[in-house]
């Protein structure tokens, strides 16, 4: 995030040097009279006094730290009183924090889970809901205001709400209680005691008090998370305005095919004996019509872009290149002969991190009190996301469906164009409060599309009007950009989360399903019974043309939406002959399945490295599937390695340096000397081939260097004089492929005998790819002291992006780690108490707790935590117990 802290500045004093001098008018200001040794004694009590006021001002001010920072420990063990329940409550949390809760209802168990999470996560909770109702800039000044702008453009909060009035009766009833859980704790705690950053805020001059929490607080999260997984919007814009410069057959080479020849589907044909298998009925799929918008609408499509950057810069980075990993394996494959399931979302670092673990326990499970779950949630959510309850389990990883569209819309004035007929744009007006400065009014205009974002930035005023469509006479018109996003028509994704957690069997887990709208997501499944299987959900729009690939001309009505497609035509496997389902992101039909769900799926390495580790594994154990998770193959170096090995570089350095590519595994271990070189001549490489074609580019591409620029470069290494070679701007004029390797192994070689030192031999991986978890809000704009508080130091990792132990790194902007799996889970369906968890920090929002980052250094060995889910494990691995009890039975 943007600065959020103004420097503090203490007054100057003006002390008896400064003071004018008192002596009678004429008469000049005598010296003191000077004797050697009064002098060195007052020299040396002088220094004594300060050396001594100077620990005291540290002491203090290490003591005032502390009690600000501890003040809001949570109390772990002992009786509270929290008003609102009806029973007792127990929560038992085991050596790593971790809670487990157990109530007689539901009402006691959610509203528990309010109360404990809060102490746990306010901070974090609070944050969240100013994301999500576009109020950031209330707490952290101006330069949220066009983050806040975007997201109130959207009107995630205004969706969230009409989302609570579709939920059933009994998800609204838990959703109220959590929120009275969460605010029976406000009620006794506030500034310092809340979180150590409530006060430093204050120091910054913002009187701030945080809001009671409300069932929209909690479901509008499921906007942000639906915006951080979708890669629509920017490979629309992408799409747009690279073809301003480039031709079609540069854009087409920049967003390679899913290759269905060497990576399989999640869901192959045949592959499921209860769900939809792909059928050859192609023509009921659109073709892609390819439009693009004429050079005039590029400017507001820019503007866009420039909006979205900021906002990936609250929620960290978003679209295709960030993945997830989610397996399950029959018992047929495994050594118990029951299912194994292993999940790891990849997701931005962040201190904490993203979820939050937690136990839900109904003291007797039954019809009015169904749950018994445990698993990995969020901060600000009741329930559990991810994880089993006694019966079944489910993983999670993104399907990134074509769930938007761009709309170019021909505005004029207070109306828009629609076939032939010019119709009132809907118009609203919204204050944004703004800390330590004026309020500030938006206007947000929306088409019948959706809301107009383009207008959400402030360059955006400056639209272009004299741009057309192609086959459109120029008219003057002025261009806007709408868009029409699933995710803003009210869905009841809640209502799934509660119906997963207390799901008996299949039938049940795709009656939960099918209840999920956004963000659209691959489920996988396993049961005690020993069945497994594979879900695709969510709202997935039917279009009239198109394949939401490039922006499309509003004003026709050719590109409308005519639905969604049905949840029994959904992708879906159940107990496969193969033994397994592997979901990382790849394709999941082939492109004989009838209806488009994307264009642009992601590559396949990880799901066909994860595919051939358990095909060659034999039984599996729990401890397999786990290796399998930290494998950190690189499947580029395959490809790109023999390559360079028959280069040639000039240097002494560069030629010892390709030795270490020799005889290499590809493993990529945070000690390794080749995966160092490899990556860095990777990145040089990228950037000797890319940089001079998209110099200028409206679109501003970032090179990444993930799995979509492994094919593109594999593509190019069989066409050694493509024009994609040619760099006339380094002044070495490399002509063809085999220059570019020459020079890319040569600036490597310099780059890193300037970083690590002249041993090749010497040189680490990790040194290189670091990974630095930040508090997300003062942790990167607070002053020094307070990111020091509340950051991690770095960390040395291994893996790298498009691996299954995936740690992305950006190679246009460097090496340090901006995607990671934000936790590691493996269920055993043998024994549910022989799965392990495992989360990036830990369980604690508070700095300087015991549980702030317990969990980090395990995560990064990749160790694991003993997950007790049955009562009597629970009750073993208890280090603190708290008794939660109704008004009148304790004394707070």
């Amino acid at each position: 995030m943007s600065e959020v802290l103004e420097p503090l500045t203490v007054p100057h004093t003006p002390d008896t040097a400064d003071a004018p001098h008192k002596g009678g008018a004429g008469t000049p200001p005598q010296a003191p009279e000077r004797h050697p040794s009064r002098w060195r004694r007052r020299l040396w009590l002088t220094a004594w006094f300060a050396v001594f006021l100077l620990i005291v001002t540290v002491c203090a001010g290490g003591l005032g730290a502390t009690w600000m920072v501890r003040s809001s420990f949570p109390t772990v063990s002992g009786k509270l009183t929290v008003p609102g329940l009806q029973g007792d409550v127990t929560v038992r949390r085991d050596g790593a924090g971790i809670p487990q809760i157990y109530a007689d209802t539901p009402h006691d168990l959610f509203l528990a889970q309010g109360y404990v999470q809060a102490q746990d996560r306010f901070w974090e909770m609070d944050v969240r809901r100013h994301i999500t109702s576009g109020s950031l800039a209330e707490l952290f000044g101006e330069g949220q205001v066009e983050t806040d702008s975007l997201i109130r453009t959207m009107g995630w909060r205004r969706v969230a709400q009409k989302e609570v009035s579709l939920l059933s009766t009994g998800s609204r009833n838990n959703l109220t209680a959590f929120s009275a859980g969460v605010n029976a704790y406000l009620k006794d705690h506030q500034g310092a005691d809340l979180s150590a950053e409530y006060p430093i805020l204050a120091l910054g001059g913002l009187d701030y008090t945080p809001a009671s929490w409300s069932p929209v607080d909690s479901v509008a999260w499921f906007k942000a998370l639906a915006w951080n997984l979708n890669g629509t919007l920017s490979d629309q814009i992408r799409h747009a305005l690279l073809a301003t410069t480039l031709t079609d057959k540069q854009v087409d080479t920049l967003f390679p095919e899913y290759d269905h020849e060497r990576w399989q589907s999640i869901v192959e044909d045949g592959a499921s004996s209860q769900g939809t298998v792909p059928g050859k009925a192609r023509g009921s799929r659109p073709a892609d019509t390819r439009t693009r918008t004429a050079a005039s609408p590029t400017r507001p499509l820019k503007d866009t872009s420039d909006a979205l950057d900021q906002l990936d810069g609250v929620l960290g980075p978003r679209g295709t290149g960030i993945g997830s990993n989610s397996w399950v394996v029959a018992g047929s494959r495994t050594t118990s002969g029951k299912p194994l399931l292993a999940n790891d979302p990849h997701l931005a670092p962040s201190m904490p991190g993203t979820w939050y673990q937690i136990g839900l326990h109904c003291t007797r499970t039954g019809p009015d009190c169904p749950y018994d779950v445990s698993g990995f949630g969020f901060s600000g959510m009741p329930g559990v996301i991810i994880g089993h309850n006694a019966r079944i389990g489910w993983g999670v990883t993104n399907l990134a469906p074509a769930d938007m569209d761009l709309y170019v819309e021909k505005v004029s004035g207070s109306r828009y164009e629609f076939r032939d007929e010019k119709l009132p744009l809907r118009v609203r007006k919204e204050v944004l409060k703004v800390a330590n400065g004026k309020d500030r009014t938006i206007t947000i205009r929306s088409t019948r599309h959706g809301p107009i974002i383009s207008d959400s930035f402030p360059k955006a005023e400056s639209v272009a009007t004299k741009g057309r469509m192609p086959g459109v006479p120029r008219d003057g018109s002025t261009y806007a950009v709408a868009m029409r996003w699933s995710a803003l028509d009210p869905g009841r994704t809640m209502d799934a989360v509660f119906a997963l957690n207390k799901a008996a069997g299949w039938k049940d887990f795709r009656s939960a399903a099918a209840l999920f709208s956004s963000p659209a997501q691959n489920l996988t499944y396993a049961d005690r019974r020993g069945h497994i299987g594979y879900q695709a959900p969510g709202r997935i729009p039917v279009r009239a043309r198109g394949e939401g690939r490039y922006p499309v001309p509003g004003w026709t009505g050719e590109h409308e939406w005519k639905g969604y497609i049905p949840f029994d035509k959904l992708p879906r496997s159940y107990d496969p002959k193969s033994g397994y389902i592997v979901t990382a992101n790849n394709a999941v039909v082939d492109d004989d399945y009838p209806h488009l769900i994307t264009r642009n799926w992601g590559d396949g390495y990880r799901s066909q490295r994860i595919t051939d580790l358990i095909e060659r594994a034999g039984k599996l154990d729990t401890a397999d599937m786990r290796r399998i998770q930290l494998d950190a193959h690189n499947a580029n170096a395959e490809t790109l390695v023999p390559h360079l090995l028959r280069a040639k570089p000039a240097g002494k350095k560069a030629r010892q340096a390709q030795r270490l590519l020799r005889d290499w595994d590809f493993q990529q271990g945070a000690d390794s000397a080749s995966a160092a070189y490899f990556n860095a001549v990777w990145s040089h490489l990228l950037k000797l081939t890319f940089r001079d074609d998209l110099a200028g580019n409206p679109a501003k591409l970032q090179v990444d260097g993930g799995g979509q620029w492994y094919e593109i470069v594999r593509k190019l290494l069989d066409r050694p004089d493509d024009a994609w070679w040619r760099n006339s701007d380094d002044p070495r004029k490399l002509r063809d492929r085999d220059d570019v390797l020459r020079a890319a192994m040569q600036d490597a070689a310099r780059e890193l005998t300037h970083k690590l030192g002249d041993d090749p031999e010497k040189w680490r991986w990790g040194a290189l790819h670091q990974l630095v978890l930040r508090n997300d809000t003062l942790g990167t704009g607070g002053p020094a002291p307070v990111q020091w508080l509340l950051n991690h130091e770095p960390i040395e990792v291994g893996g790298g992006s498009s691996t299954v132990n995936a740690t992305g790194w950006d190679a246009s902007k460097g090496y340090e780690v901006n995607w990671v799996p934000s936790m590691r889970m493996v269920v055993d369906f043998a024994d549910f108490d022989d799965s392990r968890w495992i989360n990036l920090t830990g369980a604690s929002g508070h700095a300087f707790n015991d549980h702030y980052d317990d969990q980090t250094e395990l995560w990064r060995k990749g160790e694991f935590l003993p997950w007790p889910s049955g009562r009597t494990a629970v009750r073993d691995a208890a280090h603190d117990t708290l008794a939660l009890v109704p008004d009148g039975t304790a004394t707070s």
